[in-house]
């Protein structure tokens, strides 16, 4: 598209929304992935056009004027409709969709994840796939920033009007502890003996995590705080201490089972809920179509399996 002060274009308005989000030129531009002074310009082109400041730029950080903050929901609803027409004229046939930006939580990485992109690229032989693989309130900001189509994440418990929610399964948080050492006539006491392995509070489950604990008025040991699946798992099964974790993220880090069990919360339980989550009505049935087929990979690679490892989970660890 060519860039043309005095007119209005959709790159100019895109630009307008990410500056405005951000509220810094040069976080929109890396977030669109363009240079600060393209940003500056694209900005200024449409003041121009549309005769008015949108932004008051001196600021720091940017403020919207009240023209600014009224041109703001014209905006996002030219980019939906813009959108949504890109979308209805691939969907006419959905196999030549040319781009579908999926963002999948890190415990599908080893067996959800490659079964889905494959099955998906059987049935879409046009398109090109980018996968972003992150933690959940990552995944969410960047399907809100419209940097990705669709994501299959935890349940942040944020909505919003403009989101269209499949619901995908629902699991238990668990205990996870070193192999032998669990007194199963009274697990509890065992627990407030050994260091608690904490998921970071700097992500969603272990900011879910630290609020049950305090809910529960229950007060652990818990010297260590890490963001990673293995790296915890790997201090459990060396006998460092114990985790609280999902059976997702148990079976992620799968190469530490034989080291280590996995139990039932000894308090009140607690779970998580994995959407499919997408911009309402914006890719027709897809996202409908996506989220059955995740259901039945889900069933066969996590759920049955688990349920045959751990019997007490048939109940708990659950397609939706």
């Amino acid at each position: 598209m060519v860039e043309t002060a005095g007119r209005i274009t959709l790159w100019g308005v895109e630009v307008f929304v990410a500056a405005a989000d951000e509220r810094s030129i040069s976080v929109a531009a890396r977030r669109l992935g363009a240079s600060p002074s393209s940003v500056s310009q694209q900005l200024t082109n449409l003041e121009s056009a549309l005769g008015t400041t949108l932004l008051d730029r001196s600021a720091r950080p940017m403020n919207l004027t009240p023209a600014g903050a009224l041109f703001l929901k014209r905006a996002q609803a030219i980019l939906n409709e813009a959108e949504q027409a890109r979308a209805e004229l691939a969907l006419g046939a959905m196999s030549q969709l040319s781009r579908l930006r999926l963002g999948m939580i890190e415990d599908f990485d080893a067996d959800v994840t490659p079964r889905l992109l494959s099955e998906l690229a059987g049935d879409m032989q046009s398109t090109r796939f980018l996968l972003e693989t992150g933690a959940s309130h990552r995944l969410h900001d960047q399907l809100d920033a419209r940097a990705l189509d669709v994501i299959i994440a935890a349940d942040t418990g944020a909505s919003a009007d403009w989101m269209e929610v499949h619901a995908l399964m629902e699991e238990p948080f668990v205990a996870a502890v070193p192999r032998g050492v669990i007194d199963h006539a009274d697990p509890t006491t065992t627990l407030r003996n050994l260091p608690l392995v904490q998921y970071t509070a700097r992500h969603h489950m272990g900011r879910v995590i630290s609020d049950h604990l305090a809910r529960q008025n229950i007060h652990l040991n818990n010297r260590f705080e890490l963001d990673s699946y293995h790296a915890i798992m790997a201090m459990v099964a060396a006998g460092a201490g114990w985790t609280i974790i999902t059976p997702l993220g148990f079976f992620h880090a799968q190469r530490f089972r034989a080291q280590t069990e996995l139990i039932e919360l000894p308090f009140a339980p607690m779970t998580r809920r994995i959407n499919l989550t997408a911009r309402e009505g914006v890719l027709g049935n897809l996202p409908h179509d996506m989220a059955a087929r995740a259901r039945t990979i889900l069933s066969d690679l996590i759920v049955d399996p688990a349920a045959q490892s751990y019997p007490w989970l048939r109940d708990k660890l659950v397609v939706l």
